[in-house]
């Protein structure tokens, strides 16, 4: 707390981006550089990885479908991002080494973790796979050496920084983070002076009410172009909380998406014991792949957890049949129902193959573009 008041005072009010920034990703006050126990059940928050090592199995299959699409290259990897501990690194390595030996020899499995700690716990996690683990601070340390394969992340594009805004006399302004007298942190707004952030709402439009509030995310680009940088014709899995613009910036969402989460209770204060709490707002999908496009990409996936689930799991499925174990089972449901985590996240799969396109452009359009133009939108 005494660095953003610190912070406040040399810089006056903070934009929320720069906030969020130093409430989570600060390297020795952050949320996730204190610890390594925010997810499961003695943690704040219950992630797909949280339900056990099927949901990395199930990525791994569609991970090795893509090295067989691709030709089965002698060197191909995958970039996580938002790795946490290493978890979900340890079952998807895992699961490649038993389904296809083949394509793990040939794996790089690549880190990209800026805090030092995190890099720290997921080197003790991974150390049995150290011969196919690569931790960097930054995805552009892996530009120089651009091999084919995947980027992906669970749950992370949610926790990228994003602007918070509210409609006011007819207008949007920009809600900053200031403090009071007492040291409180308080809300103050402004016009809108970011050129990036102006430029997003304009495809909000115009119909909200006064108090209406939403959250806005301009660091997409950053956060894929180094990515994307490392791959040769890669593919991008993203995984999250979200929808698509129309939905997600919808009228009557009048309160906005933000929430925050300590120990399983949600609220929607951020403000309070920060660096002590998650904090995270739903994902734009309709923005993500718009800016895939600005860097060469294209969409070619977006459906629920669940459905894209049941997809690549088929054959997996079907060698199983009959022969489920019982955690198995539960641990399918509980990713693909969709009164669970098979409806609470969207999956968004974008291609730098020029050969790859989605099976179904006109309805993929409808999804993630409904008032937009579907061909200039999904193949463009």
């Amino acid at each position: 707390m005494r660095k953003i008041l610190q912070r406040i005072d040399d810089q006056a009010p903070l934009d929320f981006t720069e906030f969020m920034a130093l409430a989570l990703y600060d390297p020795k006050l952050g949320y996730y550089a204190r610890h390594t126990r925010q997810i499961g059940r003695n943690g704040d928050f219950f992630t797909s990885v949280s339900t056990g090592p099927l949901f990395g199995e199930l990525l791994a299959q569609r991970f090795i479908r893509h090295w067989h699409e691709i030709g089965k290259p002698q060197r191909w990897r995958v970039i996580e991002a938002g790795a946490h501990d290493g978890t979900l690194a340890c079952d998807i390595l895992t699961a490649i080494q038993k389904i296809s030996p083949q394509a793990a020899v040939c794996l790089e499995y690549a880190i990209a973790e800026p805090i030092e700690s995190l890099r720290s716990a997921q080197a003790t996690k991974l150390a049995s796979f150290a011969s196919s683990i690569r931790l960097v601070s930054d995805a552009l340390e892996l530009a120089d050496d651009r091999l084919p394969g995947i980027a992906f992340g669970n749950e992370v594009l949610d926790a990228l920084p994003f602007h918070l805004v509210e409609r006011r006399d007819h207008s949007w302004r920009e809600l900053l983070v200031s403090h009071d007298a007492d040291g409180l942190l308080t809300w103050v707004s402004r016009g809108i002076t970011n050129p990036e952030l102006n430029h997003a709402l304009t495809f909000l439009g115009e119909n909200f009410a006064d108090a209406h509030r939403a959250e806005i995310r301009t660091n997409f680009e950053n956060f894929l172009k180094p990515l994307s940088a490392a791959l040769v014709q890669g593919l991008m899995i993203w995984i999250d909380y979200g929808f698509a613009s129309t939905d997600l910036h919808h009228p009557l969402r009048h309160s906005g998406t933000l929430r925050t989460f300590y120990r399983h209770r949600a609220d929607d204060d951020p403000l309070t014991d920060p660096g002590e709490k998650d904090i995270t707002a739903h994902v734009d999908f309709s923005d993500v792949a718009r800016t895939a496009m600005k860097l060469g990409g294209k969409a070619i996936e977006f459906h629920n957890q669940g459905a894209w689930l049941t997809e690549i799991g088929r054959d997996w499925l079907t060698s199983r049949e009959g022969n489920l174990t019982t955690s198995e089972a539960r641990q399918f449901q509980t990713l693909t129902h969709p009164a669970q985590l098979g409806g609470k996240f969207q999956v968004l799969e974008i291609s730098w193959n020029p050969q790859a396109a989605p099976k179904d452009a006109a309805s993929l359009a409808r999804r993630l573009f409904p008032d937009e133009s579907a061909p200039h939108q999904v193949n463009d």
